[in-house]
């Protein structure tokens, strides 16, 4: 499809009012749907900020990349942001097909189309829907989220923000993929849409990462495993068909709610065993030897293996730098180090030093993973929350994860329980509680974080012991985590 109007747009510059409460965290902006769709320009209010963050001269002409879990206002979101774009000079905007594009293949894009950046249209693994979150998260050059201070600066012009650009009559077609070139006027150069199938570049990209023959024959050869991978009604869905199913071999129905939808088929698309219900019922029964399932981005992943044999985050990563040469893109290129968050257990020291390989704890947030792998410090990652990747992006990729244990399971032929019933006997156990605590009063939270950091900074904590039970345990390290990152010297304190 090659689309071009016949006279020029018209570009409008009007005015608006800042509001006080669009700062953006590491995932972006998240509110609730109704905020950005009742509140009058509030999403103009944080596109036009992204975009004045961005200097002029680096925005005239350029490239970026827009893209979405396929959450509800995901398409009409896209509409403004395109009118945006060409009002504030982009030169190019790269989207994918119906506006679906994960988190993962938007990283991988934006550094093969050598783009200034990126805009996801993602509240991550929060439910969907009109009564449901949205959110704006912005990738720079990299491929990774923002840093802190571009993020401030978004936050600093969004509280005094006076007006907005924008080419209200810009119509796309998100369906069709192909180019759509626009004449604005006062514009020397067409703004240019491009609609692409964001599958075909993130799976030539995993090509040149996995052995794929070795994939196909265990998932499609005469002696296959059965998996089943859900993909929770989110973006992921489309790259699960054409990578695990049409290319790999695997049945198409060992693929299960692949189609993206706006409230994520009415439930919550967080990979774990609370929300993935679907699939930890049907692991239980025996008759799949592999699952996984993914969060609404395709950022997060769960391992599960036969009989709903459960692979904790922390344990995950370690699994996978254990076995790490199993995969040829790291045969190539070496290992320069390891990292998990400083949430995570220590599954992953004591891989990192039976192999002596580089370990770094980071705080939460996987912008400083990005800072070690930019500075060659970094090959492999992971978090408690269920994130786990390498330097092939910049962000967390929950299909190559899962395409990681795949590797492992074609090489040590072995099932995912053997595996890790081995990793354990060779390296230890860490054991691992997350608690979640939903829609708790910050008051509250804050004097419970206070009387907690009272306990474990007294003199008599460290050696002190918990009963549980018949069992009796010993603290041997609480600590307020205080990080430097070894790249720009920065220090982040205060992370309990």
């Amino acid at each position: 499809l090659v689309c071009i109007t016949p006279c020029p747009l018209q570009v409008l510059t009007l005015p608006t009012t800042p509001y006080a409460d669009q700062k953006p965290c590491t995932s972006g902006l998240m509110k609730k749907t109704y905020i950005f769709e009742t509140k009058q320009d509030y999403l103009q209010n944080f596109i036009q900020s992204i975009f004045s963050s961005i200097d002029l001269r680096d925005r005239q002409g350029s490239t970026m990349v827009v893209g979405g879990d396929g959450r509800y206002l995901n398409k009409t979101a896209i509409e403004v942001i395109v009118q945006m774009a060409a009002a504030n000079g982009i030169g190019r905007l790269v989207i994918g097909q119906n506006g679906i594009m994960s988190t993962p293949a938007m990283s991988c894009m934006i550094r093969k189309v050598r783009a200034i950046g990126g805009i996801v249209l993602t509240a991550c693994h929060n439910p969907g829907g009109p009564d449901g979150d949205f959110g704006i998260k912005f990738n720079t050059s990299n491929g990774g989220p923002a840093p802190e201070a571009i993020l401030d600066k978004i936050f600093q012009i969004s509280k005094t923000i006076e007006e907005y650009a924008i080419c209200p009559d810009l119509k796309v077609h998100l369906s069709t993929t192909g180019k759509q070139t626009f004449d604005l006027e006062n514009k020397f150069k067409p703004f240019t849409v491009e609609i692409v199938d964001s599958v075909d570049s993130y799976a030539n990209m995993l090509r040149n990462i996995f052995d794929f023959a070795a994939l196909k024959e265990l998932l499609s050869g005469p002696n296959h495993i059965k998996i089943r991978i859900d993909a929770m009604h989110g973006a992921t869905g489309p790259y699960v068909k054409r990578i695990l199913c049409e290319e790999l071999g695997s049945p198409a129905n060992s693929a299960i709610n692949c189609i993206p939808k706006e409230d994520f088929g009415g439930h919550c698309p967080d990979p774990n065993l609370v929300h993935a219900t679907d699939l930890v019922e049907t692991m239980t029964d025996g008759q799949y030897d592999f699952g996984a399932a993914f969060d609404g981005d395709g950022d997060h992943n769960m391992i599960l293996g036969k009989n709903g044999f459960f692979v904790n985050p922390s344990d995950s990563v370690a699994i996978i730098a254990a076995n790490i040469f199993n995969i040829p893109y790291f045969q190539q290129s070496g290992v320069r180090g390891f990292a998990r968050s400083m949430p995570t257990s220590g599954a992953l020291d004591k891989v990192a030093k039976a192999t002596k390989i580089q370990l770094h704890e980071t705080p939460a947030g996987w912008k400083f993973f990005v800072n070690l792998m930019d500075a060659g410090k970094l090959s492999l990652c992971g978090e408690e929350s269920f994130g786990t990747s390498s330097d092939h992006i910049r962000e967390k990729d929950g299909l190559w994860a899962v395409l990681a244990w795949l590797s492992i399971l074609a090489f040590k032929k072995q099932s995912v329980e053997e595996i890790m019933k081995d990793h354990w006997q060779k390296y230890g156990r860490n054991f691992f509680t997350r608690y979640d605590y939903e829609e708790v009063d910050p008051e509250t939270a804050n004097r419970i974080m206070e009387d907690l950091e009272a306990m474990i900074s007294g003199k008599s904590f460290i050696g002190d012991t918990f009963s549980a039970g018949e069992k009796t345990y010993q603290v041997y390290k609480a600590d307020i985590f205080e990080y430097t990152d070894p790249v720009d010297g920065s220090i982040l304190r205060n992370q309990v």
